[in-house]
């Protein structure tokens, strides 16, 4: 439906070909207005593992620093906020067992840096999300160093604890979950008379969440973070798993708390959980952790474009949506199509260039508000194990990348598999303009970043993905053909003018003909 807010601007892209092969060429049509700030609702969020960022100091770790020197890029990118995976002290590369909670790595700066990128993110308008590893500490941590001196310590119910005896049945008994591979969950400190439960692996001791003086030193945890540093919020690591799998309402009950704990530091405080499960889990998260990551979103994103079935994400996200909204009207819906824990997308997809720009385009026209992997705006490669889904990112050609980090030798992510950001930015058939004119599109178009999604009544070839964003008197028409045939559909009535195109597309009247993983937005 002709909107008079849009004006359009053309872009000839080419959006077919990898930014290695800009021979196939496409056009690509975004319709731009002013851009507007739709964090924590709908906007982007970028993530960013400090590690593999910019290593501004040549120890060839990324640092606080080296984010600041490429905060203008976050905001070139169009994202609108950063979730840092974690900063504070630990013995592991990846940081996710904690041994001083008030503090930051000394590998990636000093605490005044980390104020001074606060500080400088906030000027451009970034807020700044911060990994919060609760439900386990590391097992060099002051506190369970205490706790496994002796059963009378002040610290043992820090942790969880059992004698050999009472949990013979469970020592060899476990199955293994979506977010562990872990087949063990009780450990043996040594001394070989009582275990301590971890859920991941023996180097994270699982935290005792009935004992008050836990909760209390959280709470205190997070009233440092929010007052005295300043972060915007927090990505709850772990969330299920606060208490054990069979006392989900003990869960429930625990993240209420802790929202309202935040919510008297800083009443606008962001929440977001990793509850790893499908959507009949999640939902009774919410009324604690009012944004929570949505992993049927990304699972069924690349199961519809593996398999070419056009309505299985539709039908799914509108399934998943209404259900939220039976458990509470005000939520956010975390969308993601890779993370850290994941390979990455274009892995994901066959390595097929025309496949992985559209799953950015489904993304981002979808509802939500999408997190975005740093790396996957430039094609980036990785496959299992974790450190290689966690490479140094590419900002130019090797000889004059001098913030390139070098903690790992690249596997999957090198000059020959990926080109650079600078030779992207310089090439409009690359994957970082896809991604940047997409976040322009969706931060100018108020239908595509907090509209209604509906699905149309008729009926549309099996490869085809069909939906709706609805705003008021705006109404959006989404197509993509996830098939390597052409195929040629009627659209609705009212839908006159594309904001923007992947692929070859042509509409004639009501006669849309998409090309092989083509797209179209229709106003």
């Amino acid at each position: 439906m002709k909107n008079p807010k849009f004006y359009l601007i053309a872009l000839l892209m080419a959006v077919f070909g990898s930014c290695a092969t800009p021979e196939n060429q496409m056009e690509e049509e975004v319709a731009f207005k002013g851009p507007q700030n739709y964090w924590p609702q709908a906007g982007v969020t970028y993530e960013i593992f400090v590690q593999s960022f910019y290593d501004s100091n040549g120890d060839g770790i990324g640092d606080f620093n080296g984010v600041i020197e490429k905060l203008d890029y976050v905001s070139e990118l169009g994202a609108e906020a950063i979730w840092f995976m974690p900063i504070m002290e630990s013995p592991t590369y990846h940081k996710y067992d904690v041994t001083d909670y008030k503090s930051v790595h000394p590998d990636y700066g000093s605490m005044e840096d980390f104020k001074r990128l606060l500080e400088e993110a906030h000027k451009r308008d970034i807020k700044i999300v911060i990994d919060m590893i609760i439900n386990h500490t590391s097992n060099q941590h002051p506190w369970f160093l205490e706790s496994k001196k002796s059963r009378d310590n002040p610290y043992r119910d820090y942790y969880v604890w059992a004698q050999k005896d009472t949990i013979a049945d469970f020592l060899d008994k476990k199955v293994i979950t979506l977010d562990s591979d872990n087949i063990r969950q009780w450990h043996d400190p040594g001394l070989g008379e009582d275990y301590y439960y971890g859920f991941f692996w023996g180097g994270m001791p699982d935290l005792n969440f009935d004992n008050p003086k836990v909760r209390e030193e959280i709470y205190e945890i997070g009233r440092f973070w929010l007052e005295e540093v300043g972060v915007d919020g927090f990505r709850l690591d772990a969330a299920k798993h606060i208490f054990p799998d069979d006392r989900p309402l003990d869960n429930h009950e625990f993240w209420k708390e802790f929202r309202a704990k935040m919510e008297e530091i800083k009443p606008d405080v962001y929440l977001v959980g990793e509850v790893y499960d499908k959507k009949e889990v999640v939902a009774p998260y919410l009324p604690g952790l009012p944004a929570l990551f949505n992993f049927d979103f990304h699972y069924t994103l690349l199961d519809a474009l593996n398999n070419q079935d056009g309505m299985l994400l539709p039908k799914k996200q509108k399934e998943i949506l209404d259900f939220y909204q039976g458990i509470t009207p005000s939520f956010i819906d975390a969308t993601i199509s890779s993370n850290h824990d994941q390979p990455r997308l274009l892995n994901e997809l066959g390595s097929d260039p025309a496949v992985y720009k559209q799953a950015s385009t489904v993304l981002l026209t979808m509802p939500g508000a999408p997190y975005l992997y740093y790396g996957e705006e430039i094609g980036m490669l990785g496959l299992k194990p974790d450190e290689n889904i966690r490479e140094p990112f590419l900002w130019d050609v090797e000889e004059k990348d001098t913030g390139r980090a070098t903690w790992i030798d690249a596997e999957y992510s090198t000059d020959e598999t990926v080109t650079p950001l600078e030779v992207q930015k310089n090439d409009p058939n690359s994957y970082f303009n896809h991604y940047k004119n997409l976040i322009a599109l969706r931060n100018s178009t108020p239908a595509l970043a907090i509209g209604d999604l509906e699905l149309f009544e008729q009926s549309f070839p099996e490869s085809v993905m069909a939906y709706s964003r609805n705003l008021e008197n705006t109404s959006l028409a989404i197509f993509h053909n996830l098939g390597k045939e052409e195929v040629v559909l009627n659209i609705p009535e009212g839908y006159v003018e594309s904001i923007f195109k992947l692929g070859n597309t042509k509409l004639e009247g009501s006669s849309l003909t998409l090309g092989p993983n083509s797209s179209i937005v229709l106003n």
